[in-house]
């Protein structure tokens, strides 16, 4: 069988796939960049969204406008082809089918976006190949077979992505830009969400409310949790690196959001616990949120130092 692939375009491990992503396309392109320096630079590590009922959704169902120009940041342009369903028609399947076709004959990475983000690696007479997120987890598909997209069964929710290297801002941009966008997340949240879910400090609220519903021991409360953790990670671990590249007072106060990011981390992960009682997972992701909010305030004092 004839197959058609990207060498050297490899998915990396991570829970939050978009990033999986981005980091396999940076590596592609040779683009030297830490993982922290990719959640916190594209502004992911400061991204929660949650649905009210706690559907495992939310780290895919947002705005993106404004994290695709801080991925191009990053030296990354991320193109959206377009949202594809269940209704779609045969055309419009082939169309897009075509360009993904040409653009990896052409080496360019693509990926799409169903149940969760995968490279496509490239392409047999049959389907498209994709990679999944985890190794040794045989989920979502790893096939997108031509017209029918079978593997997809009746969940047909899908986008596709390309990217291409271009030249990245540098370092001073890429940190006010990212660091701007944790503030407006929380002080503009209707930007950026779509119906029936919250963005930044109103999705702690949401959190709560749904933990209060029933929703706490569900596995979108797990995964939501896992999700969120590992950006809140990030967060701690970008700022860091931001203060090992400033000076003067700006350094500690980035320490100390590290700090604060760090202990989000820690919360988050008691809160996705599914047999954390509810009373107790209140009390944490209270706490996470009042961090949270005097986490805006330094962050906004810290760009007035940069």
């Amino acid at each position: 069988m004839v197959e058609k692939i990207i060498p050297g375009l490899k998915m990396s491990c991570y829970n939050t796939t978009l990033m999986g992503v981005l980091k396999g396309v940076t590596d592609y392109f040779q683009i030297p960049l830490t993982d922290a320096w990719l959640f916190g630079g594209s502004g992911h590590a400061f991204l929660i969204n949650v649905h009210e009922v706690l559907c495992p959704s939310g780290p895919y169902v947002w705005r993106r406008e404004t994290f695709y120009k801080l991925v191009k940041n990053l030296g990354v342009e991320m193109t959206d082809l377009g949202f594809y369903h269940s209704k779609s028609t045969a055309e419009e399947i082939k169309q897009v089918e075509a360009v993904l076709r040409k653009k990896i004959d052409a080496g360019t990475p693509c990926s799409l976006l169903n149940m969760e983000n995968q490279l496509i690696s490239g392409y047999n007479e049959k389907q498209f190949l994709a990679q999944q997120p985890w190794p040794k987890v045989d989920f979502p598909p790893k096939t997108l077979t031509f017209q029918t997209w079978e593997e997809l069964g009746k969940e047909i929710h899908i986008n596709f992505f390309t990217y291409t290297h271009v030249e990245k801002a540098d370092d001073r941009t890429t940190i006010k830009e990212s660091l701007n966008y944790a503030v407006d997340l929380a002080k503009n949240p209707a930007k950026y969400r779509h119906e029936h879910y919250s963005i930044g400090l109103e999705a702690y609220d949401t959190w709560i409310k749904a933990v209060e519903a029933g929703y706490g021991s569900s596995h979108g409360n797990w995964w939501n949790g896992t999700v969120w953790m590992e950006c809140r990670d990030m967060a701690s671990k970008y700022l860091t690196e931001i203060a090992s590249k400033t000076r003067g007072e700006t350094v500690e106060k980035a320490l100390n959001l590290s700090r604060q990011y760090g202990k989000i981390a820690n919360l988050l992960n008691q809160a996705r616990d599914k047999k954390f009682p509810d009373a107790e997972k209140i009390k944490v992701l209270q706490e996470a949120r009042k961090t949270e909010e005097e986490c805006m305030n330094e962050i906004q004092d810290l760009l007035n130092t940069l």
